[in-house]
């Protein structure tokens, strides 16, 4: 790995720290380095906050050392006014000596224009250092912009015989303690979680972070007919829920039902989500739900628990054709991450 590779790897580090607290916004990173050495670190910490360049800058205790420094960032710098001041203008106002970018942002209101800003001001600009790794990095920003979707997670966990489930829809407790409170850190990283009718019925979830710390998910539930009851744990109005559904539009105590036509249900989903800024989703099932994304091929990855219990029969998971996958053990289970290439 060359000098510069090990900056930028550094520069995805400090991003990894904004995990939870940007979305909507990419997580970024920021290197500043003088003569060879480190002289300033900076990430993206919250939503509506300074970005990481801003914070790298402001680490910085000899500031008279930029225009001679290097600043290393794994996407490229805004150019825009959004809720902060743009930082390429604050590369610029620093006059510093070069600035080295992992990927390009393909947000049409920066898409290049950081980098021609930077250039026309005489600082020398490089672009694609171990950008592969700076697109997974980013991966739900990228999906979100350019896919005009949510970037979405399958998960399920399935006994050692392939159900997903009892024939009475019970699945307590398939997967082992350890899993479970992964998947509560999982949704403590991802902006929304998605349940059908079934899963909210049988297993009446809360679908908030408890055995981790982090902030709660946006509780996402599709009950076409409104069928279930308000006295169920999604409806108890601590999290902001959203409930699909093809009868009721209203919103109220931090509930929100939105009305969507049955042709093209799931596409319409996705549509609004995307309109109210949900960069990610982890669809947590059941069968039903789970497949239907699968049918449409709407997903990115599936991150798939297999126990060693056995239920002999019962309600099949889904199946996902895909041999690209990466096995590690949890607990007793067997944990499988597939992306959908």
């Amino acid at each position: 790995m060359t000098p510069e590779e090990q900056l930028m790897h550094r520069a995805f580090e400090l991003a990894q720290l904004g995990v939870g607290k940007v979305s909507p916004n990419p997580r970024v990173g920021c290197v500043i380095v003088y003569d060879g050495k480190i002289i300033g670190e900076g990430w993206h910490q919250k939503f509506g906050e300074a970005h990481a360049e801003v914070n790298a800058i402001k680490s910085v205790s000899d500031q008279s050392l930029l225009k001679e420094s290097t600043v290393y960032v794994n996407l490229e710098p805004c150019s825009h006014q959004g809720k902060t001041p743009p930082c390429a203008d604050l590369l610029i106002q620093h006059q510093v000596k070069k600035v080295v970018i992992s990927t390009i942002d393909s947000n049409p209101l920066v898409g290049g224009k950081g980098i021609e800003k930077l250039r026309l001001a005489g600082i020398a600009v490089e672009v694609g250092i171990l950008e592969k790794e700076g697109r997974e990095l980013n991966k739900r920003f990228f999906t979100f912009v350019e896919k005009k979707r949510p970037y979405l997670i399958l998960k399920w966990a399935q006994t050692a015989d392939g159900f997903i489930a009892r024939s009475d829809f019970d699945s307590k407790w398939i997967s082992h303690e350890y899993s479970r409170q992964l998947v509560h850190q999982w949704r403590s990283e991802e902006d929304a979680v998605l349940v059908g009718k079934n899963t909210a019925l049988y297993d009446d979830p809360f679908l908030t972070v408890r055995d981790c710390a982090g902030r709660n998910p946006i509780r996402v539930v599709v009950d076409r007919s409104l069928q279930l009851s308000k006295t169920l744990n999604l409806f108890d109005g601590t999290v902001k829920t959203i409930c699909y559904n093809g009868k009721l539009e209203t919103e109220a105590h931090n509930l929100s039902y939105v009305k969507i036509n049955e042709a093209n249900f799931l596409d319409q989903v996705l549509a609004d989500l995307y309109k109210r800024g949900i960069q990610s989703v982890i669809v947590e099932g059941g069968a039903k739900t789970l497949n239907e994304f699968i049918e449409k091929n709407y997903w990115d990855e599936a991150r798939i628990f297999t126990s060693n219990k056995v239920f002999g029969a019962g309600i099949a998971a889904p199946k996902i054709n895909n041999t690209k996958s990466i096995d590690q053990t949890v607990g007793d289970d067997l944990l499988v991450y597939i992306k959908n290439s």
